[in-house]
């Protein structure tokens, strides 16, 4: 058996001092996580945040930085490494579709995501946030995606 982690991207969108984050069905739980996925073949980590993004919460969003790469052990027995971006909303597109499993997009504040009782996907969640808040910010050119 080969073992591989999951390859996942992320975003952190701030808009009007609230954070946009995605209410979605885990298992038989409601939680929340920023919008985030899996990269998918033939797709660059950049467009797998948008895509991801545009998917679970019908906003287009540009990317402005990188957060940082986050290494996450679950207790499913996967791990996941989330390649984590900043973005800006462009703008929020109503004939889009939700993906599935997903209930809602919300935008929070920090306050409601950092607080004890908060539903969060994971411990990466809250992390990220908090790295966020701190002032982490990486160029996007820290990312080479070779081009065949």
């Amino acid at each position: 058996m080969i073992w591989l982690p999951h390859s996942s991207v992320a975003t952190i969108v701030e808009k009007d001092g609230l954070f946009l984050m995605v209410e979605e069905i885990d298992g038989a739980h409601t939680v929340f996580n920023q919008p985030a996925g899996h990269l998918e073949a033939n797709e660059t980590l950049f467009e797998a945040a948008i895509r991801e993004t545009l998917e679970e919460t019908c906003w287009q969003v540009a990317l402005t930085d990188f957060l940082g790469l986050y290494h996450y052990p679950a207790p499913n027995g996967i791990t996941y490494i989330r390649h984590c971006f900043v973005a800006h909303a462009v703008s929020h597109r109503t004939e889009t579709k939700l993906d599935a499993g997903i209930i809602a997009a919300h935008w929070l504040s920090a306050d409601t995501i950092l607080a004890p009782d908060f539903k969060a996907r994971s411990p990466i969640v809250t992390k990220v946030l908090r790295d966020y808040l701190q002032g982490t910010r990486f160029p996007l050119s820290l990312i080479y995606h070779h081009q065949s």
